[in-house]
């Protein structure tokens, strides 16, 4: 029925509002941002496959399972054939020298290139007293190629040890068990000779003229040099320019004979004053001499 007094009938109608909640906007707006939709598409799904795989290798016979198949994949890689080394060869050496090296390397062939440390090698190579070098590489063919540079003698040294062979450089090369094995050899004794090898050499280049009657040289005190002759003559060295004091000498020798006259040593550490030091026989012929002028002019 129509209200009292004539009014109009107002219906109430409830209808939704169209807007979304507030937290249905935000997400929304939040699935429009490029970079949330990607973390969806690819990080989520990464993250489940990363996480069910690191769940996988947790598990202590899945990770020895990994590790068996990838050492067989590593091993069926390294023992092809083209990497394999079957043989040695050594360059530059002498067989002796090179027995060494093959000792001291001690490679049981075949075995793969991947299993040679080069670099170890090389310097257990060079620790050997007669090796002044090494260079080592696997050349094709499978052969491992070791290229020595060995140490040349150039004196023996009569230590308190026996008699040794050192380089140009001071470096023992070995023992000497025989000096006749090594005639081209000059000799050296003293302490402290061994550090002072290239002023030897020199001594000895010097001494040429009187090759035939060297000895060899002595070290005084590991400051100076006495060169040794036959007959048990000696020309004593200053401590500083013994080279040029022993090419005096030289060419006293060759003026007056030097040498050849009944003499100790010939003393030159006083390069102003050189001495000569007499034989005992010498000595006494001139006193002798001496007592006779003596004897005339009284």
């Amino acid at each position: 029925m129509p209200p009292a007094g004539g009014g109009r009938l107002v219906q109430q109608v409830n209808r939704s509002d169209p807007a979304p909640s507030r937290l249905r906007y935000r997400m929304q707006r939040l699935m429009l941002t490029p970079v949330y939709r990607r973390l969806l598409r690819v990080g989520l799904p990464l993250a489940i496959v990363l996480g069910g795989g690191a769940l996988w290798v947790s598990q202590p016979e899945n990770l020895d399972r990994i590790k068996l198949t990838w050492s067989d994949l590593v091993a069926q890689v390294q023992e092809r054939p083209e990497f394999m080394v079957k043989l040695m060869a050594v360059d530059g050496a002498s067989d002796k020298v090179a027995e060494r090296v093959r000792a001291q390397l001690a490679v049981d062939f075949p075995i793969s290139s991947f299993d040679l440390d080069l670099d170890t090698m090389r310097k257990t190579v060079a620790d050997l007293p007669a090796v002044k070098s090494a260079r080592l590489h696997i050349r094709q063919g499978g052969v491992l190629q070791v290229a020595v540079v060995e140490r040349v003698p150039r004196m023996l040294w009569r230590s308190e040890a026996g008699l040794v062979l050192l380089d140009e450089e001071g470096v023992a090369v070995g023992p000497a068990t025989d000096r006749a094995a090594h005639p081209d050899l000059a000799v050296m004794a003293g302490e402290g000779a061994d550090k002072v090898v290239p002023e030897a050499i020199a001594l000895i280049e010097a001494a040429q003229p009187i090759k035939a009657r060297l000895r060899g040289l002595a070290r005084r005190g590991e400051r100076r040099w006495d060169v040794v002759l036959d007959r048990g003559q000696r020309i004593m060295l200053p401590e500083t320019g013994a080279v040029r004091a022993l090419e005096r000498a030289i060419a006293m020798d060759d003026a007056v004979d030097l040498f050849a006259r009944d003499l100790e040593a010939v003393d030159l550490r006083l390069p102003q004053r050189p001495t000569l030091r007499m034989t005992d026989n010498a000595a006494q012929e001139l006193r002798r001499i001496k007592k006779i002028e003596a004897g005339d002019q009284g």
